[in-house]
């Protein structure tokens, strides 16, 4: 535990960083801390920090930096976070109104990136977690199926299954019609549960069928479900620019977006806003993910995040995280 002092200093330290980008010695800390203490006194006290692990001195300079476990402290323990006006929630609103689901995803990336001037980053709803109003299978050839399924936010999803065997026009219209009157406003997953479960012999067809859906629907494009805009924000970032390496690991992580679909996956069922800073998040050790859940009618259905340098204004982008989700969330649903 830090005394009332160390976390004053700590705390003026952190937001000095991030609003300078360099180190901050005593004298800084003196100045801006509003404690009557001398220049020896911040010193130990920072000396102390670092021993804990807090702070590093880096080689070039007599002043100090937050390492990430300082960052930790601070965004748990000292962070004032600073509502947004009632002016930015209203014209995030009007950025986000009722429409095309895919538009909206695409809209609150880019929100979540032109508000931090970092990358802002969707992952849109998976198949299989969105509920559907209609469903819908149309033969293509002797073994080839189009899947057609409306969702509860109207979005119109098309998938093409390959079965083992062979289905009649008339089978296929009868499971069509036997799901949408008995299953609509559930998930494929949670149909192929109840299938399983309810279903004799005589529907067989349809088992087999809402089956091969889900494995169509898990199998979906890396591209639909993972929206990224902003990464060349990135570039500009000091923190990030000064190292190539860095910044390579950081745009093959865009581009490949396996991992980081992961990780804002795994996000999916935290209440809220979530934090991950530095090698936390298992990625990039230069850098933190800031991500909140949002969700259809009350059930979650995707995440959103803003990914910048651990030297972010937490305050700031937390708040644009947490009310772009809720807001991407009641625009989705009154679709």
């Amino acid at each position: 535990m830090l005394n009332e002092r160390a976390q004053i200093l700590l705390k003026t330290l952190i937001e000095r960083y991030i609003e300078e980008g360099q180190p901050v010695g005593s004298r800084a800390l003196s100045h801006y801390s509003g404690l009557e203490l001398s220049s020896a006194s911040i010193r130990n006290v920072m000396a102390d920090l670092e021993g804990l692990g807090f702070v590093e001195s880096p080689h070039t300079s007599a002043g100090r930096i937050p390492t990430a476990k300082g960052y930790r402290f601070f965004v748990d323990s000292l962070l004032v976070v600073k509502p947004l006006e009632q002016q930015e929630i209203e014209q995030l609103g009007e950025n986000l109104l009722p429409d095309n689901p895919a538009r909206l995803i695409s809209s609150a990336s880019h929100l979540l990136s032109e508000l931090t001037s970092f990358a802002g980053v969707v992952i849109a709803p998976r198949r299989d977690a969105m509920a559907f109003r209609h469903i819908e299978f149309l033969k293509l050839s002797e073994k080839r199926i189009l899947l057609i399924i409306v969702t509860s936010n109207g979005d119109v999803q098309n998938r093409i299954i390959f079965t083992e065997k062979a289905y009649s026009a008339s089978e296929l219209t009868e499971a069509s019609n036997f799901l949408t009157q008995n299953y609509t406003g559930l998930t494929l997953n949670e149909i192929h549960r109840r299938v399983k479960d309810e279903l004799h012999q005589l529907r067989q067809n349809v088992s087999e069928l809402m089956s091969a859906a889900i494995e169509a629907s898990a199998k979906s494009d890396l591209e639909e479900a993972c929206v990224i805009s902003g990464e060349h924000n990135l570039i500009q970032v000091q923190d990030l620019s000064m190292n190539l390496g860095s910044l390579k690991k950081l745009f093959d992580l865009f581009e490949k977006k396996t991992a980081l679909l992961q990780l804002l996956d795994a996000s999916r069922s935290a209440q809220g806003v979530q934090i991950f800073i530095g090698n936390e998040s298992g990625l990039l050790d230069e850098c933190s993910i800031v991500t909140a859940p949002y969700g259809v009618e009350g059930r979650v259905v995707g995440t959103l995040a803003v990914v910048g340098p651990k030297r972010m204004a937490y305050e700031r982008v937390i708040p644009i995280v947490d009310i772009t989700a809720k807001l991407l969330s009641g625009a989705l649903s009154h679709h």
